[in-house]
Protein backbone atom coordinates (compact mmCIF):
# COMPACT_ATOMS: atom_id res chain seq x y z
CA UNK A 1 0.00 0.00 0.00
CA UNK A 2 0.91 3.74 -0.35
CA UNK A 3 2.98 5.86 2.05
CA UNK A 4 1.07 9.53 1.97
CA UNK A 5 1.70 12.45 3.50
CA UNK A 6 -1.93 14.66 4.11
CA UNK A 7 -1.06 18.31 3.80
CA UNK A 8 -2.86 20.51 6.35
CA UNK A 9 -5.95 21.56 4.37
CA UNK A 10 -6.45 17.11 3.33
CA UNK A 11 -10.34 16.42 4.68
CA UNK A 12 -8.85 14.11 8.06
CA UNK A 13 -12.39 11.69 7.13
CA UNK A 14 -10.47 10.90 3.68
CA UNK A 15 -7.31 10.08 5.81
CA UNK A 16 -8.96 7.69 8.03
CA UNK A 17 -11.21 6.21 5.21
CA UNK A 18 -7.55 5.99 2.92
CA UNK A 19 -6.08 4.10 6.49
CA UNK A 20 -8.67 1.64 6.92
CA UNK A 21 -8.07 0.74 3.10
CA UNK A 22 -4.62 -0.08 4.23
CA UNK A 23 -2.54 2.97 3.37
CA UNK A 24 0.35 4.40 6.00
CA UNK A 25 -1.15 8.09 5.98
CA UNK A 26 1.19 10.52 8.09
CA UNK A 27 -0.76 14.15 8.80
CA UNK A 28 0.85 17.70 9.28
CA UNK A 29 -0.64 17.57 12.31
CA UNK A 30 0.72 14.13 13.81
CA UNK A 31 4.56 15.48 12.56
CA UNK A 32 4.21 18.31 15.23
CA UNK A 33 4.02 21.21 12.02
CA UNK A 34 0.41 22.12 12.10
CA UNK A 35 -0.47 25.89 12.31
CA UNK A 36 3.03 26.96 11.45
CA UNK A 37 2.35 27.81 7.46
CA UNK A 38 4.44 26.19 5.81
CA UNK A 39 5.76 27.21 2.09
CA UNK A 40 4.10 24.51 -0.24
CA UNK A 41 7.57 24.12 -1.17
CA UNK A 42 8.64 22.76 2.45
CA UNK A 43 5.66 20.59 2.63
CA UNK A 44 6.68 18.46 -0.49
CA UNK A 45 10.09 18.37 0.68
CA UNK A 46 9.18 17.18 3.52
CA UNK A 47 6.67 14.34 1.79
CA UNK A 48 9.88 13.76 -0.34
CA UNK A 49 12.72 13.51 2.50
CA UNK A 50 10.28 10.98 4.29
CA UNK A 51 9.50 9.30 0.67
CA UNK A 52 5.96 9.99 1.29
CA UNK A 53 3.19 10.55 -1.41
CA UNK A 54 1.63 14.36 -0.80
CA UNK A 55 -2.06 14.48 -0.88
CA UNK A 56 -3.59 18.07 -1.36
CA UNK A 57 -6.26 19.84 -2.17
CA UNK A 58 -4.48 22.94 -2.81
CA UNK A 59 -4.13 21.65 -6.54
CA UNK A 60 -3.29 25.22 -8.45
CA UNK A 61 0.19 25.78 -6.08
CA UNK A 62 1.18 21.62 -6.35
CA UNK A 63 0.66 21.94 -10.15
CA UNK A 64 3.37 24.22 -10.47
CA UNK A 65 5.36 22.50 -8.08
CA UNK A 66 5.28 19.75 -9.87
CA UNK A 67 6.69 21.53 -12.82
CA UNK A 68 9.46 23.54 -11.10
CA UNK A 69 10.32 20.30 -9.13
CA UNK A 70 10.05 17.43 -10.41
CA UNK A 71 12.47 14.68 -8.49
CA UNK A 72 9.91 14.21 -5.42
CA UNK A 73 7.79 11.19 -4.21
CA UNK A 74 4.42 11.86 -5.93
CA UNK A 75 1.61 14.53 -5.32
CA UNK A 76 -2.14 13.80 -5.51
CA UNK A 77 -3.56 16.86 -6.02
CA UNK A 78 -7.85 16.59 -5.32
CA UNK A 79 -10.60 18.58 -5.99
CA UNK A 80 -13.14 18.91 -2.61
CA UNK A 81 -16.03 15.96 -2.41
CA UNK A 82 -17.60 16.06 0.45
CA UNK A 83 -18.87 12.08 -0.17
CA UNK A 84 -15.38 11.20 1.59
CA UNK A 85 -15.59 7.68 1.41
CA UNK A 86 -15.81 8.05 -2.78
CA UNK A 87 -13.13 10.59 -2.57
CA UNK A 88 -10.13 7.65 -0.23
CA UNK A 89 -11.88 5.05 -2.76
CA UNK A 90 -11.05 7.33 -5.82
CA UNK A 91 -7.48 7.59 -4.57
CA UNK A 92 -7.00 3.86 -3.36
CA UNK A 93 -7.50 3.26 -6.96
CA UNK A 94 -5.03 5.72 -8.20
CA UNK A 95 -2.48 4.26 -5.75
CA UNK A 96 -3.07 0.91 -5.96
CA UNK A 97 -1.19 -0.17 -9.38
CA UNK A 98 2.20 -1.32 -8.50
CA UNK A 99 4.35 1.31 -10.31
CA UNK A 100 6.12 4.20 -8.37
CA UNK A 101 4.45 7.28 -8.06
CA UNK A 102 7.83 8.84 -7.53
CA UNK A 103 7.72 12.28 -9.25
CA UNK A 104 3.77 11.20 -10.17
CA UNK A 105 1.64 13.83 -10.34
CA UNK A 106 -2.30 12.30 -10.19
CA UNK A 107 -5.47 14.62 -10.21
CA UNK A 108 -8.29 13.04 -8.60
CA UNK A 109 -11.30 14.92 -9.64
CA UNK A 110 -15.01 14.83 -8.25
CA UNK A 111 -16.84 12.95 -10.48
CA UNK A 112 -19.59 14.85 -12.45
Amino acid sequence: MARLYSNENFPFPVVEELRRLGHDVLTVLETGHAGQAWPDEQVLAFATDEQQTLLTMNRKHFFRLHQLEPAHSGIIACTFDANFPSLAARIHAAVSSPSSLNGQLLRINRPH
